[in-house]
C-alpha cells in the first residue's frame, strides 16, 4: 500500500470520527436524531446494505458531496461491492448529474483505489 493511500483514508476517517464525536457530545436532540435516522436508513431491509450504499453513492455524487462519496465508497467496500459495481454506479451518477460531477468522479476513483490498496 502506498503511504498516500493510507493517509487519504485514515485522515478522512480520523477527522470524521473526531468531529462526529464533538457534534454528538452536546445536547442537540435534532442532530442526534438525524444521525440516528441516517444510520438506520442504511441497515438491512427490503434492500440489502450494499445496494443502499450504492444508492447513497449516486445521490452523494450527484449532490457533489465529496465527504459523502467517501463515506458511501467505504460502506460499499465494507459490503463487498466490486470495483465494477462501483464504477457502474458512478457512471449512473455522472449521467444523472452531468459533467459537473466529473471532478467528483475523479476523486471518487482515487479514494476507491486508496481503499483497495489499504486492504493489500
Amino acid at each position: 500500500m502506498k503511504q498516500n493511500d493510507h493517509n487519504l483514508v485514515e485522515d478522512f476517517n480520523q477527522y470524521r470520527s473526531k468531529m462526529n464525536e464533538k457534534l454528538l457530545s452536546g445536547d442537540h436532540k435534532l442532530i442526534k436524531r438525524i444521525f440516528n435516522l441516517d444510520h438506520n436508513a442504511y441497515q438491512e431491509g427490503a434492500l440489502d446494505k450494499k445496494t443502499k450504499e450504492l444508492l447513497g453513492l449516486v445521490a452523494s455524487a450527484v449532490l457533489r458531496c465529496d465527504d459523502c462519496v467517501k463515506y458511501h465508497l467505504e460502506g460499499a467496500k465494507d459490503n463487498q461491492a466490486t470495483k465494477e459495481e462501483v464504477m457502474e454506479t458512478l457512471g449512473i451518477a455522472t449521467l444523472v448529474g452531468g459533467t459537473i460531477v466529473v471532478p467528483h468522479l475523479r476523486r471518487a476513483y482515487e479514494y476507491w483505489e486508496a481503499l483497495e490498496n489499504k486492504q493489500q
